[in-house]
């Protein structure tokens, strides 16, 4: 690896931090560079997810504030997330290439839908049942299964766990955004654990996507802590549609 190549890894892991920190899909900013770099798919994606544990942890710090008062709810998500990396992982390292490589676009253009008629979901649930700070008993599931999709592939999580997360619970956008962060933090740092126990990272590539990622994963949480719900919303759904064509583009 020559220095040119260092640097695009560092700058790509330094915009997925901030990235992550506010929406989600960092992992669109290095998964490609490091396909560029020439790296296979499962080794960059193994990679990917190890070094962007960190910056998880750093954006989750940045909104602190907000998590107040959440405890029950990172507690009880938490564990389903976990549980749902390990399955991620698991699928990940069993399954054909070829299937890794047609079903992430899909679920990425689902999760964008969620959040474009995220509005309209809440308002007729919400209709039909009192809000639920808790999120009701099918939020867990839904949280399980994002852990699940993001063990597989973690670009876009952000975006899927908002989705859920803000069709189920009845809160300020901005504490929901602190909520996914955690969670996010827990499925990326148990599926790098299964990796580094299961799997064959490129430890250069990982070194540098972490040192960009805590410094973009603190930057972003400043950011993202200044828009408004209506902007945050519109930023998830502009990442989340720019990510699913990414990945059809290049795929």
């Amino acid at each position: 690896m020559d220095v040119w190549e260092a640097l695009a890894i560092l700058a790509a892991g330094f915009g997925a931090g901030a990235v992550n920190a506010v929406v989600g899909s960092g992992t669109l900013f290095t998964f490609p560079v490091l396909l560029a770099l020439g790296y296979p798919p499962i080794t960059a994606t193994v990679s990917n997810t190890i070094g962007l544990a960190p910056g998880s942890l750093s954006g989750a710090y940045g909104y602190r504030r907000e998590l107040a008062g959440q405890r029950g709810r990172v507690l009880r998500l938490g564990v389903m997330s976990l549980l749902g990396a390990l399955g991620g992982g698991v699928l990940l390292i069993n399954l054909p290439t070829e299937v890794f490589e047609r079903i992430v676009p899909v679920l990425i253009g689902a999760a964008c839908l969620l959040i474009i008629l995220q509005p309209r979901i809440s308002a007729w649930a919400r209709a039909r049942r009192p809000a639920r700070p808790d999120g009701g008993r099918l939020l867990p599931f839904g949280v399980l299964g994002a852990g699940v999709y993001a063990g597989y592939f973690a670009a876009a999580q952000g975006i899927v766990l908002m989705s859920l997360l803000g069709t189920a619970i009845d809160d300020d956008v901005q504490r929901l955004n602190a909520l996914k962060n955690c969670l996010a933090f827990t499925v990326n740092a148990t599926a790098a654990v299964f990796y580094m126990v299961f799997a064959s990272p490129a430890w250069e590539a990982v070194a540098l996507i972490a040192l960009g990622s805590v410094l973009g994963g603190y930057a972003g949480a400043s950011l993202g802590r200044r828009l408004k719900p209506v902007a945050l919303r519109g930023l998830i759904v502009a990442v989340g549609l720019s990510a699913a064509v990414q990945l059809l583009v290049d795929w």
